[in-house]
């Protein structure tokens, strides 16, 4: 670990021997070695590879991590908390008769083969919220020539264009998954539906292949995403390999995974200020997905007649109902403006006293606090009010996470999961660079 250790012993040798407090101009030496240290390079610092291309290290903490992040933050799969979680899961697999781990959404009637188009053609875009299959499809059925992967390979800007998603960031890096996910279809010489025939109707083999293609926006998450969905809608059937496919990792599942103990580091995470080239995201994303399909393997081997078919199906569950729902600040606590009593609701857009409303007085509250609603005696007012429970798939008198007791056990430990900076992009770490004595560089927002 010679980097650090040689920044360490830099920064140590400013400090005297008693300190009360540096001078003005060793904190300057302090700050300029720490920017040196962490952001700034040199001619001849050395390269690295990544996206298939060589850059140079950003710095030496770069290099350093590159080499450490893993023995570092030290990730292991917990096997007994795994299979709390896997038991927790059954239950809930049980008392909702398998419903939880089976999201559906509206296909509008289409055919196998235009749900595959559309899903393939975007599924390796980030909509961030912008745009879903629906309203994708209602596209579709205006024009389905914007989805044409001869169209979209030589003018793909206009494809980004059509689907709506030119205000988003990072529109260069759109633009090249665009075009590069057509060239993918147009070299098999396939239509999307019919690309499960050119692998053997091997879904697993078909992913690897998405996730090998140049920039093409594949990662493991949108593969995985891709690929269960065609399954679950029933667009590829009597394939193979779909037990080989991951729980689509991405904030919520990872956080799910820390707060329950099926994953732990050493160290909680670093920001993705720290995280040069995403080592950490990488590292934690691979081993999210190892630890959740550890619980699927525990729940298949103690309930193999009551089990789902792939660690893939517990996406909608952890991600869209536990991540999303359950493991958020949405129990609020208000203070009643007029008369001071405390009470607790469960949307934090409330503006009236709900007591003294109940006695039929209007009364203006302020937001105190939000709190887990598992960390709460009453964070049953904020579980009965999700989209889960309302929408009748929960089972009667649901009221509490699955997890509740797993997480109580493991402290109520409010870990956060990572986030990235791209490396590419206008946003990303290859326009951060700045040289040691010029002084700049760095992120933009």
């Amino acid at each position: 670990m010679s980097e650090l250790d040689t920044f360490v012993r830099a920064i140590a040798g400013l400090c005297p021997d008693n300190p009360q407090q540096l001078s003005v101009e060793q904190a300057r030496v302090v700050v300029k070695n720490i920017n040196d240290f962490l952001y700034s390079n040199y001619d001849g610092i050395g390269t690295v590879e990544a996206l298939g291309e060589q850059y140079q290290y950003i710095s030496d903490f770069h290099r350093y991590w590159a080499a450490h992040h893993r023995e570092i933050l030290d990730i292991q799969i917990i096997e007994d908390s795994c299979r709390e979680v896997a038991h927790a899961l059954h239950d809930v697999f049980i008392r909702t008769r398998g419903r939880a781990f089976a999201e559906m959404y509206n296909t509008h009637g289409l055919l196998p083969e235009d749900i595959c188009r559309i899903r393939l053609l975007t599924a390796n875009q980030d909509f961030r919220g912008s745009r879903n299959f629906e309203e994708l499809s209602q596209i579709f059925l205006a024009d389905n020539s914007v989805f044409d992967e001869r169209v979209i390979f030589e003018e793909p800007e206009d494809f980004v264009k059509s689907i709506g998603i030119t205000g988003l960031s990072q529109s260069d890096k759109r633009v090249h998954f665009a075009k590069n996910i057509s060239g993918f279809v147009i070299d098999h010489n396939a239509t999307p539906f019919g690309l499960i025939d050119c692998y053997g109707q091997d879904v697993y083999e078909l992913r690897n292949a998405l996730i090998r293609t140049p920039n093409a926006g594949y990662g493991n998450k949108k593969a995985d995403m891709f690929i269960r969905d065609m399954v679950v809608l029933g667009v590829w059937n009597n394939v193979t390999g779909f037990d080989q496919i991951d729980v689509a990792s991405d904030v919520n599942t990872i956080k799910v995974a820390l707060r329950t103990g099926i994953m732990r580091a050493a160290i909680p995470l670093v920001s993705s200020f720290i995280d040069i080239f995403c080592y950490q995201y990488g590292y934690v994303d691979e081993m999210n997905a190892l630890a959740w399909r550890r619980v699927w393997e525990i729940w298949c081997e103690d309930f193999p007649n009551e089990a789902i078919d792939s660690p893939c199906l517990l996406d909608y569950f952890i991600y869209s109902v536990v991540g999303k729902q359950f493991c958020k600040d949405t129990l609020c606590v208000f203070r009643c403006n007029s008369e001071g009593h405390m009470f607790k609701w469960h949307s934090s857009r409330n503006r009236n006293c709900q007591i003294c409303a109940a006695n039929h007085v209007r009364n203006k509250a302020t937001l105190v606090e939000k709190r887990l609603p598992c960390t709460d005696i009453d964070g049953q007012i904020a579980i009965e009010k999700t989209d889960f429970v309302l929408s009748g798939m929960a089972a009667p008198n649901y009221s509490e996470c699955p997890f509740k007791t797993i997480c109580e056990g493991n402290g109520h430990q409010n870990l956060e999961p990572p986030k990235s900076i791209s490396i590419k992009g206008q946003t990303g770490w290859e326009t951060a660079y700045t040289k040691q004595g010029q002084g700049g560089g760095g992120l933009m927002a």
